[in-house]
C-alpha cells in the first residue's frame, strides 16, 4: 500500500474514532438522576439519563417519592436511603466517582442530600420546591397544620388527602400519610431551600443550573441561592438557553464536561467517598 493511501486510511479511522472517544467518560463515573415534582424517569430527565449513558457513564434514573405515580409514598429519610442504595449499586457496577443530579424538586433534594452524604458532586438543575417560601406557606399551610394534628392524634400513618403546589400548575390534591406529607412540606424541614443550600458539604462541588427561560420565581432566586453555596473551586453556575422543563436535556454537554473535570481533579489515588 502506498504511504499516502495508508495515511489517508489512518486519518479517516482517527476521525471516526475521535468523537466517540471524546464522549467517553475519562473515568468510570456514576450519576443518580432524579426527576421533578409529579414527573417520572421517562419524562423530562430521560434524555439526560440516556445522553450520559451514551457517553459511557453509569446511570441510575430513579422514580422518587414525589413522582405522579408514587404521590409521597415514602418519607424524606426513606428517599435518602433510596438514593444512597442507588449510589452503592453504581459503585458495585464499577463507578469510581459518584454524582447526584436532580431536576426541579429533585434539584433541591440533591442539594439536601449533598449536605448529608459524601459524594463527588451535586448537579442541581433548575432547583425548586421550597417548602419555606411564602407561596408554599400560604397555599399549603392548612394541609401542614392538618398533618400535624393527625400525627398528634396518633394517626401519622393514616392515608389522607392533602394539597401540593407547583408554580405552573397551582394547588392540587395528593393522597399520602400525614407523617410522609409533613416530612416533605414542613417549612422548617428538609425542603427548606435556604437551609439545604447553606448546609451543603463545603467539600462537595455543585453544578448549579438555571436555564435562561426558567420560571420567574426561580430566576429571581438563583443569584442568592448560588451565592449562599459554600465556596468550592469547582462549583459553577451554568445558564443554558432553555426553559424549565427542557433544562436537563439542554445541559447534557455541560454536565459531562463538569463531571469529567471534577473526576479528574479528584485524582485516581484519592479515597472514594463514603456513603452513609
Amino acid at each position: 500500500m502506498r504511504l499516502g493511501a495508508r495515511l489517508l486510511i489512518l486519518a479517516t479511522a482517527a476521525a471516526l474514532v475521535g468523537p466517540a472517544t471524546a464522549q467517553t467518560a475519562p473515568a468510570r463515573i456514576g450519576v443518580v438522576v432524579m426527576h421533578g415534582k409529579g414527573g417520572s424517569p421517562g419524562a423530562h430527565v430521560a434524555e439526560l439519563a440516556s445522553g450520559l449513558e451514551e457517553r459511557g457513564y453509569l446511570v441510575a434514573n430513579l422514580e422518587m417519592p414525589w413522582s405522579g405515580r408514587r404521590s409521597y409514598d415514602a418519607s424524606v429519610a426513606a428517599a435518602e436511603s433510596e438514593v444512597a442504595a442507588a449510589l452503592e449499586a453504581l459503585r458495585t457496577q464499577g463507578a469510581q466517582r459518584l454524582f447526584v443530579a436532580g431536576h426541579s424538586q429533585g434539584g433541591l433534594f440533591a442539594l439536601y442530600f449533598g449536605g448529608r452524604h459524601a459524594v463527588d458532586g451535586i448537579i442541581a438543575i433548575a432547583p425548586g420546591g421550597n417548602a419555606a417560601s411564602p407561596s408554599y406557606r400560604e397555599k399549603l399551610g392548612g394541609s401542614v397544620t392538618h398533618a400535624r394534628e393527625l400525627i398528634a392524634a396518633g394517626k401519622a400513618d393514616e392515608r389522607t388527602g392533602f394539597l401540593d403546589f407547583e408554580g405552573s400548575r397551582g394547588t392540587y390534591r395528593v393522597s399520602c400519610s400525614a407523617a410522609n406529607y409533613l416530612s416533605w412540606f414542613d417549612p422548617e424541614g428538609a425542603m427548606n431551600e435556604p437551609v439545604a443550600v447553606r448546609n451543603m458539604n463545603p467539600g462537595v462541588p455543585v453544578l448549579f443550573i438555571v436555564p435562561g427561560g426558567d420560571y420567574p420565581p426561580l430566576q429571581n432566586a438563583k443569584r442568592a441561592m448560588f451565592a449562599a453555596l459554600p465556596r468550592h473551586p469547582l462549583t459553577r453556575l451554568y445558564e443554558p438557553d432553555s426553559g424549565h422543563l427542557d433544562a436537563p436535556a439542554a445541559s447534557i454537554a455541560e454536565i459531562a464536561r463538569w463531571t469529567a473535570q471534577v473526576a479528574a481533579d479528584a485524582g485516581a489515588g484519592e479515597v472514594e467517598p463514603h456513603l452513609r
